[in-house]
């Protein structure tokens, strides 16, 4: 897992929201970034509805989100219009971002590891959190990283 204070690795990909190119957020907006193991599973679901259902508290504070996993765009595109997300979900079919952002596999390398990064308008990481942190603690770290507090 990248440490609090790491540059966050730049990527280009496809998502339900067309290409996504990391480098036209840096220096711009807040960067919520959710590696999750599956489409449509209890707990990726549960944790993206949060999401969905506070987006435009993250959007107040000038931050976009993206859900990120191998799955491909045609999966997303089911999962996310099932569930309403606001948000694209990014393919890493070649897992190259999971990699970049040094985020593991678990249960016999199956899946890969919950984590969520927060990337600060400088382009650093400033939150890195494994599991499945709630809304508000999210929220409160791009609040407390904006005021320096």
């Amino acid at each position: 897992m990248l440490k609090p204070g790491s540059q966050a690795p730049a990527f280009t990909a496809d998502s339900t929201a067309g290409i996504v190119a990391l480098e036209a957020f840096l220096g711009k907006k807040n960067i919520v970034l959710i590696f999750y193991p599956g489409d449509d599973t209890p707990i990726c679901t549960k944790q993206l509805c949060a999401i969905r259902d506070s987006y435009a508290a993250f959007e107040d504070e000038n931050t976009v989100v993206f859900g990120i996993n191998p799955a491909d765009r045609d999966k997303h595109q089911a999962f996310a219009g099932k569930f309403g997300y606001r948000f694209p979900l990014i393919v890493d079919d070649d897992e190259s971002i999971r990699k970049m952002y040094d985020v593991g596999k678990v249960l016999g390398f199956l899946f890969q590891q919950r984590i969520v990064y927060i990337i600060g308008e400088d382009g650093n990481i400033f939150y890195a959190k494994k599991g499945n942190p709630p809304v508000s603690e999210l929220l409160q770290a791009i609040r407390a990283q904006k005021t320096g507090k």
